[in-house]
């Protein structure tokens, strides 16, 4: 030790270098600090057009007469009307697509017994599309001048007043409707005939659901008998007037196939 009091390490001890990092809290240079601005003015700028675009977008779905119900276009009608099918619809005009409510459109035009199914869609710009299908007649019953036109699950959805359609069969049943079960054996031996058959069918007559009887036009009766193997009794049928047409076989007043292996004729 000397006399100032320090040591000989302290003399030859050498001085920290300072390294080339600033500290945490220590000011970024001037391009640094003008480089973040424009990135954060970029950003604000991006967000305010997205903004804008987005609001446009909105106006011009929700509320722009651009977009807006000019035409309600309707298909699949075969005995309805257009017109008609319109009228229940009531889709407003001038209304943005997008603010129709497509469902209650679709449960009015439901409503209409001649309606199976119906489908309704946006047709952009300016469309609404109402797609139905028509309920497909089976048979009619009832008296004439009130007969009501069935459907294939039993629902009687119109009337006549002159001749049935082409193909369709008067239905002798006592208490017609979807529920009831001669109605349904009643049409299901309609429908297991060929069209041609049908043709020839002056009157199916269900007074049960075991119990059906066809009446041909040229008189002959054929004893049906329950729904059962409905798809066996009409080839026999069928397979036995070709015969009888043929010549091959006696022309028979009555024609029991209610036991299709096991058939008579008298």
């Amino acid at each position: 030790m000397n006399r100032s009091g320090s040591t000989t390490s302290d003399r030859t001890r050498r001085p920290r270098r300072t390294t080339g990092r600033r500290s945490a809290g220590a000011t970024p240079p001037p391009d640094r600090r003008r480089a973040r601005r424009a990135s954060r003015h970029r950003r604000t700028l991006q967000l305010a057009t997205a903004l804008t675009v987005l609001a446009a977008v909105g106006w011009l779905l929700w509320l722009s007469p651009v977009l807006a119900v000019r035409t309600v276009q309707v298909d699949g009608t075969a005995t309805l009307s257009a017109d008609r099918v319109r009228e229940t619809a009531q889709v407003p005009q001038g209304v943005p697509l997008l603010r129709i409510d497509l469902g209650a459109v679709e449960d009015r035009v439901a409503r209409l017994p001649q309606v199976r199914d119906v489908q309704v869609a946006r047709g952009w710009p300016d469309q609404i599309v109402v797609t139905v299908a028509e309920r497909v007649p089976v048979a009619v019953v009832g008296d004439t001048g009130r007969r009501a036109l069935v459907d294939a699950e039993g629902v009687l959805f119109d009337t006549v007043t002159g001749d049935a359609p082409p193909g369709v069969v008067p239905l002798e049943v006592a208490d017609p409707g979807p529920g009831d079960a001669a109605t349904a054996a009643g049409l299901a031996a309609i429908r297991a005939l060929p069209e041609r058959l049908r043709a020839d069918l002056a009157e199916v007559a269900a007074p049960g659901a075991e119990d059906i009887t066809l009446t041909m036009r040229d008189g002959t009766i054929v004893r049906w008998g329950s729904a059962g193997e409905v798809e066996t009794k009409a080839q026999v049928l069928v397979a036995l007037l070709d015969r009888i047409d043929d010549g091959e076989l006696e022309p028979a007043s009555v024609i029991d196939v209610s036991t299709p292996d096991a058939v008579v004729l008298r």
